[in-house]
């Protein structure tokens, strides 16, 4: 009886953070489910344009939010933020053709070879050696990729396989200058993501004026039914708009790494809803290599935050 006072007054950041947990894990589900809803609306001759669609959609409702927040901005701001546009450009062409060319699964799970990738490359960068237990995680999470990009038989990983690795590595490389540029260290977060974004669909509306590189984004707009508009939609405004309100609102409400940590579930989001709903079969050697990356990945997640806190 004595406990039960307790939970009533808990501290009002207590009840805060875990209030803010359900809408970040929904971020996780839709980002999860976003490998999916990409796969669906796009082929390898329309990838340039679904990604012009998709981004043109939001880029004016967040310039139109932050506007004199954007103003605000240094040209030392501006320069950064572009920098980090035109990385994040390539990360999501290097996604989005892989997830035409290897299962929704797949991309979900080797994506998540980031939180094993960035500490290995910031150590390699501060030449502080990772804890054994941070290789060891590493190593488990490397044999789970391999074993899933196996799951008929050992054989080649394809071509979708090894452009979500190159993603995993470009996300990396992303973290690490978000870390060094110090002029984006104290932009606002929404301008910064209005200028990376800006900058992302002047590269993809250049791609998509070049000879060869698919139809043109108003061609396939033309021509999508109202799945397609459905899935585009979903893109734009759950896993961008929705999904960046929701980090901007929990931050303030919980800690970086709890929020981290929620959205650390993407990968089995991304694995629930491609079997689920997408009808995807990992296979015995896929499910088990599934399996490990999570493990690996979370247990590469502990260990180095422990290794910051030593």
């Amino acid at each position: 009886m004595a406990a039960a006072p307790s939970a009533v007054l808990a501290p009002a950041p207590a009840r805060a953070a875990r209030f803010a947990d359900l809408p970040v894990l929904g971020v996780a589900v839709v980002w999860g489910a976003s490998y999916l809803a990409a796969k669906g609306i796009t082929t390898a001759q329309t990838v340039v344009a679904v990604l012009v669609l998709r981004f043109a959609i939001v880029l004016p409702v967040l310039a139109v939010a932050g506007r004199k927040k954007l103003r605000a901005l240094s040209a030392a701001q501006w320069r950064g933020a572009t920098l980090l546009g035109l990385v994040l450009s390539g990360i999501f062409l290097l996604e989005t053709y892989g997830v035409v060319h290897t299962s929704a699964t797949n991309a979900g799970l080797i994506i998540s070879l980031t939180m094993i990738f960035t500490p290995l490359a910031e150590a390699a960068v501060t030449r502080a050696a990772p804890s054994r237990g941070f290789l060891a995680a590493a190593g488990l999470s490397v044999l789970g990729v391999v074993l899933l990009t196996q799951g008929g038989g050992f054989t080649a990983p394809s071509l979708g396989d090894l452009l979500m690795l190159l993603a995993a590595l470009a996300r990396t490389a992303h973290v690490l200058f978000m870390a060094r540029i110090k002029a984006v260290q104290d932009a606002d977060a929404l301008s910064l993501t209005t200028v990376q974004l800006g900058a992302a669909v002047a590269v993809f509306a250049v791609l998509a004026a070049v000879p060869g590189t698919g139809a043109p984004p108003w061609s396939v707009a033309a021509g999508f039914g109202a799945g397609e508009w459905a899935g585009l939609l979903f893109l734009s405004v759950f896993c961008t708009l929705f999904a960046f309100a929701v980090q901007m609102w929990a931050v303030r409400r919980t800690s970086p790494s709890r929020v981290s940590l929620l959205l650390g579930t993407e990968p089995l989001w991304a694995a629930a809803v491609g079997i689920a709903v997408g009808g995807e079969r990992l296979g015995a050697l896929g499910l088990l290599g599934g399996v490990l990356v999570l493990a690996g990945t979370a247990w590469g997640r502990r260990a180095a935050g422990q290794d910051r806190t030593v």
